[in-house]
């Protein structure tokens, strides 16, 4: 396991996509052509099971196992961070100890969503789960409903397992917390270049790396307005429907993983296909995570 300070040197993280077999299971074969993909790339760190690795569909037994794999064939490699939050503070606390079982370097923890609760109740939450060990906090009001305010973070951001913020507020909050020394990562994709070059963010924790994380690196590495210029339209797209349904089918039209669909996610409709085909294969094909795209054919999808 790594220290905080050497966690919060991985400027780029990618939310890593969890790829299924025909049969609807996890293909581990798969996900680790993907996570090679990201370490070829230069990618620090992969949050595995969170939102677009779709841990929210997984049953405990496959998100902890996805976790522990991932430590066993990338520790040496990559910042593992395994998103083990829950609304139900009592899961939570019992998964982060099974991630940190299993060696991972860091936790990813949600406020609860849906069964929201006081001010009060998220400091508990959140102290007793930071208490386990090493975690990232991540804020993203449009998913929870809710969200956690300076006032409630800065108290927390105190605890020695405090890593910093996934924060999906935009540049003035992300600028606001790394003024006051608080570690954050954008969580917006479209905003992670100004948000890193302009706001000084520590870094971003992608969707879009998950496609095109040779690109991602540099747009984080150095100012490239050009880059960012270009890219923001496949972001767009990349956000046209909830994440994770478009970076799914995108890694599918290219070939990277099967059009294996657990619901309620099923795939991009033709004309959405359609243009995001002509987005991605106006990059270079090197630089996509499958190569070029092409529409899925509607036979071959499956959904679970």
């Amino acid at each position: 396991m790594r220290n905080i300070e050497t966690i919060k040197k991985a400027s780029l993280i990618t939310a890593i996509k969890t790829p299924y077999d025909s049969q609807g299971e996890i293909d581990l074969a798969c996900f680790d052509k993907l996570v090679a993909a990201q370490i070829a790339a230069g990618v620090d760190g992969i949050v595995v099971g969170g939102t677009t690795g779709e841990g929210q569909l997984m049953n405990w037994e496959e998100h902890l196992m996805l976790i522990a794999h991932s430590v066993n064939k990338f520790s040496d490699k990559l910042v593992i961070v395994g998103n083990t939050g829950s609304n139900n503070t009592r899961e939570a606390v019992k998964a982060t100890e099974y991630g940190f079982a299993s060696g991972m370097d860091a936790a990813l923890q949600i406020n609860p969503y849906y069964g929201r609760t006081s001010e009060a109740g998220l400091t508990e939450h959140f102290a007793r789960l930071l208490d386990i060990g090493p975690a990232f906090i991540y804020n993203v009001p449009g998913r929870t409903g809710q969200d956690l305010t300076p006032e409630l973070i800065e108290p927390l951001a105190k605890h020695a397992n405090f890593i910093g913020m996934k924060e999906c507020a935009g540049h003035e909050r992300i600028a606001h917390y790394e003024q006051k020394g608080i570690a954050c990562w954008s969580g917006n994709d479209d905003q992670a270049h100004d948000s890193r070059h302009q706001h000084r963010s520590h870094g971003v924790i992608s969707v879009t790396s998950n496609l095109v994380p040779q690109l991602f690196r540099t747009l984080i590495d150095s100012p490239n307005e050009t880059l960012n210029t270009q890219l923001q339209p496949l972001m767009s797209w990349l956000f046209c429907e909830p994440n994770p349904i478009a970076i799914n089918t995108a890694l599918a039209m290219t070939g990277a993983a099967m059009p294996v669909f657990r619901l309620p996610y099923v795939p991009l409709s033709e004309t959405q296909q359609r243009q995001g085909m002509e987005l991605i294969n106006q990059l270079d094909t090197e630089m996509v995570v499958g190569g070029s795209a092409d529409v899925i054919n509607p036979v071959d999808v499956k959904l679970y």
